[in-house]
């Protein structure tokens, strides 16, 4: 189980850095985005030392210059001093079941009149098609609806999408998109992410098809770990019809 947590932490470590510069404080790690899209979590070194309370304050505090969300994320059992060292700061922390893929994943047919989409670099709509990815996912986490993807933007997952560094699903229905997900890579590791179905639309197997979509395109092009951090149970149960085991847990940590 340390070896698959271990590749895990060493991914999450990783993926960040085609996107952002990485800057140590003591035995975190703060990554600052080089252009547009989301802030990343900052997180313990790999094979750092003990997290104190002052090493997250320090954190928090470039954080707060640089206007980005005071947020971090660890694995428990790698970095197991993190969650009473950020909790001391005051900030809330959230613990996610991980799950990782070990054979294919479980075949998930959607009801009719439903379709699962893998978004192309080449696709004409590709604008059209990640706003709507998007603007799905947001709203089933309860987030503002998005502005579409800037030129910037666009040409970033345009690039990462041709790379095999991400990849986008989105399912339509009759009532048009529905539910949408994605997928990270650095190396042989794929995390699959923001999987999310619109609150009418839960209960149909949605989630599950694009769930299963995006791991079987990690698992045909040559991806050896496909993992995946699970928002609650009702989640978990979700990714486990599909063929995902538990292996552990991270924490997160983001303001109230």
């Amino acid at each position: 189980m340390g070896d698959v947590l271990d590749l895990i932490d060493d991914f999450c470590d990783a993926v960040p850095r085609a996107h952002a510069t990485a800057t140590d404080d003591g035995p975190l790690r703060l990554f600052t985005r080089d252009g547009p899209g989301w802030p990343y979590h900052a997180r313990p070194l790999p094979g750092g030392g003990a997290v104190t309370p002052a090493d997250v304050e320090r954190v928090r505090a470039r954080q707060r210059a640089l206007e980005v969300p005071e947020a971090f994320e660890w694995l428990l059992a790698v970095t197991p001093s993190m969650a009473g060292a950020v909790a001391a700061t005051g900030l809330p922390v959230r613990v996610c079941p991980l799950l990782v893929l070990d054979a294919p994943a479980a075949p998930t047919p959607l009801p009719p009149g439903y379709s699962v989409r893998l978004l192309g670099p080449a696709d004409a709509d590709l604008a059209q098609a990640a706003h709507a990815a998007r603007a799905v996912a947001n709203a089933a986490f309860g987030a503002p609806a998005p502005p579409p993807p800037s030129a910037a933007e666009l040409a970033e997952l345009r690039a990462d999408l041709a790379a095999g560094r991400a990849a986008r699903a989105l399912v339509t229905g009759p009532d048009g998109p529905v539910c949408s997900g994605g997928a990270q890579r650095a190396g042989d590791v794929v995390e699959l992410v923001g999987i999310g179905t619109a609150a009418a639309f839960r209960g149909r197997g949605l989630g599950a098809a694009v769930t299963a979509a995006l791991a079987t395109v990690a698992r045909d092009t040559g991806a050896e770990l496909v993992f995946l951090a699970a928002a609650d149970e009702t989640a978990t149960r979700v990714y486990e019809r599909v063929g995902f085991r538990s292996v552990g847990e991270c924490g997160i940590a983001e303001p109230g």
